[in-house]
């Protein structure tokens, strides 16, 4: 069962566990939504189809932060706050090379989906093509590795771990872009969750440490991280 962080009668922001499908896809494999759905039913003893609203998805194999909807009311107002960048999602990774990368930046890519599943970086306007923009700060940095802080300003399919991969800054672990190492998951992780509640109106931060054995060096740094961003301290 994933981590429940918060629950009531519209909202319910839980953990998605690394490799396990947001939502269903055509492997036919369990996801977060049916196990919360029955999570849900469960719980609450509702007959019937359960309602959950996905509002935002994450690629299979990261793991973190991911907000639910548990009303239409909710679901609708909480998708335009994602298509107007109100609900603001951060990411920690842990980087390839990090003593080249700078201290902070921005990523602006047109990115292309392949028939393979994928994603490539390609032209600007090129056919089919769509932007991507994210911004990043180096928190740390650990021998040839880098902790960054990522807020995304759109969310395209795996457009983090292409735009890394691009910029020469690969994703410690990433088995599709980069150099993974099976038994060991990917070092991108949804860790702080910023929006508005649907119907309170009072803005919520959720947060989320890390997993996996390329964030033991940076510890430290997150716990201190991520109590900041727990206090309303944004960067």
């Amino acid at each position: 069962m994933p981590e429940i962080i918060y629950e009531d009668n519209h909202l319910l922001v839980a953990v998605k566990p690394p490799n396990l499908l947001t939502q269903g896809d055509a492997t036919g494999d369990d996801c977060l939504l049916e196990q919360l759905k029955r999570y849900v039913k469960q719980k609450y003893q509702k007959p019937g189809e359960v309602y959950l609203g996905l509002v935002h998805r994450m690629d299979r194999p990261v793991g973190g932060l991911v907000a639910f909807a548990r009303t239409s009311k909710a679901a609708s107002r909480m998708s335009a706050q994602l298509r107007a960048h109100a609900m603001e999602r951060e990411y920690l990774a842990v980087v390839e090379d990090g003593a080249s990368l700078p201290d902070s930046g921005t990523l602006e890519n047109w990115l292309l989906k392949d028939e393979a599943g994928g994603v490539r970086v390609t032209d600007a306007g090129a056919p089919g093509a769509q932007q991507a923009r994210l911004h990043y700060r180096v928190l740390s940095r650990n021998g040839v590795t880098a902790l960054a802080h990522i807020k995304l300003e759109t969310g395209r399919k795996h457009q983090i771990r292409v735009q890394l991969m691009h910029s020469g800054h690969s994703i410690v672990y990433d088995m599709r872009y980069g150099h993974g190492q099976r038994g060991q998951n990917i070092a991108l992780w949804g860790a702080v969750l910023r929006l508005t509640h649907p119907t309170k109106k009072e803005p919520m931060v959720f947060v989320s440490a890390p997993r996996g054995g390329a964030y033991a060096p940076y510890a430290a740094v997150i716990d201190g991280f991520l109590t900041q961003q727990q206090k309303g301290v944004t960067l």
